[in-house]
């Protein structure tokens, strides 16, 4: 009776997209919407990787072979692509897909089809958690620095470095943006302390004017922005127009890309986010990130990014743990490798990657950067919540 238990079901597995000479992955992108300056890179992240293990000889001798989709950052487009990667591509894996709205869209049937759902371009709670009691959840894993716990981390740094007398938040009214408000509420709970504003504005928005004029208005000398990269920007003209410069600004881990800076310039000085890992620039990059940063830039013809890393680590993240998985891959192999406690280390510095049977989450070691001269700069690093 217990055996046939929920609790105890055995976790259902795909063998599709499996070859004697490949792998088939998939992966959905906003390679046309609103976040396509995030998803071009980290397709390109992906395939710089994919080629590089296949130049190398692949996965125990099988080839990698990775389906793109473009979600447009829209939900129903992401759950179509779903779709069509697994009833004809017949995807082994779903890789890197970007957004919490769009992962979301497409994360039940993908589960049910038993396929893994691995290291998506968001960091949202319901990429990670699972319920026991639904052993198909076994199946998701994120190697991201999840917004909870960096949002607590960044937040606690904050507080105690500057002391401010009203923190306040405007966040993005989704499941992302909600995991930031929760960091941010449950820090402050935690310190003792109340939030002065919460505000929101609807995922696409660009008009951010009665939420810095009221936040401004409010007093607030702390403002957390559950943003995206665009919105980020937005916000930070805004309070450059308001003449609002007595109040820091920490942006989630969601911002913490170059396009801020390069798309904001001035009106983004002084930003702060919370961060997994050193942003590579190519003056600055030594070693292997060096070489990496080439490679990028010799085959896309564009500057390597923070984005890029994302999608080239989810890349390679999958194929350590298929490699672990041995030479007769399965569904149940590649399950049993991904929780087995084996580390990966990154070539970036990131901090180790490490998942087990009841954690699905990699890390939640937190830096907080800080834009300076045109560029994110470490200000604190090794944040533990």
């Amino acid at each position: 009776m217990l055996l046939a238990t929920p609790a105890f079901a055995q976790t259902k597995t795909t063998n599709q997209g499996i070859t004697a000479t490949e792998i088939v992955v998939g992966t959905h992108q906003d390679l046309s919407g609103p976040l396509k300056t995030a998803g071009v890179p980290i397709a390109n992240g992906l395939k710089l990787a994919a080629e590089e293990i296949n130049a190398s000889g692949g996965i125990h001798g099988r080839k990698i072979r990775l389906v793109i989709e473009d979600s447009g950052y829209d939900p129903k487009r992401a759950l179509l692509a779903t779709q069509k990667m697994i009833e004809r591509d017949k995807i082994f894996s779903l890789i890197g897909a970007l957004g919490s709205p769009t992962v979301m869209a497409g994360q039940d049937i993908l589960l049910d089809a038993g396929i893994t759902q691995l290291f998506p371009g968001t960091a949202a709670e319901f990429t990670y958690k699972f319920d026991p009691a639904k052993p198909q959840e076994r199946l998701k894993f994120n190697n991201l620095l999840p917004y909870v716990e960096s949002t607590r981390a960044a937040m606690k740094y904050m507080v105690e470095t500057f002391k401010p007398q009203k923190s306040c938040i405007m966040y993005q009214d989704d499941e992302y943006g909600k995991n930031v408000l929760e960091g941010f509420e449950k820090q402050l709970a935690a310190m003792n302390l109340k939030p002065a504003t919460i505000t929101s504005y609807k995922r696409g928005a660009a008009d951010f004017s009665s939420q810095i004029s009221k936040m401004k208005a409010d007093g607030c000398d702390l403002v957390m922005l559950g943003t995206v990269i665009r919105e980020t920007v937005g916000a930070m003209i805004e309070v450059k127009k308001n003449g609002w410069d007595n109040a820091k600004f920490l942006a989630s881990a969601a911002a913490n890309f170059p396009d801020v800076h390069v798309l904001g310039k001035d009106a983004v000085e002084g930003l702060y986010a919370a961060a997994a890992f050193e942003v590579p620039y190519e003056d600055t990059a030594k070693g292997r990130v060096k070489d990496w940063i080439t490679a990028y830039k010799k085959a896309f013809g564009s500057d390597a990014n923070t984005q890029a890393v994302i999608g080239y680590n989810a890349m390679m993240t999958f194929a350590h743990y298929a490699k672990l998985a041995g030479k007769d891959l399965t569904g149940q192999k590649l399950l049993d490798a991904l929780e087995s406690g084996d580390v990966y280390q990154d070539i970036f510095g990131s901090a180790p990657t490490k998942f087990s049977k009841t954690n699905h989450l990699a890390s939640t070691v937190t830096q907080v950067q800080k834009i300076e001269n045109g560029r994110w700069v470490v200000v604190k690093g090794g944040l533990v919540f």
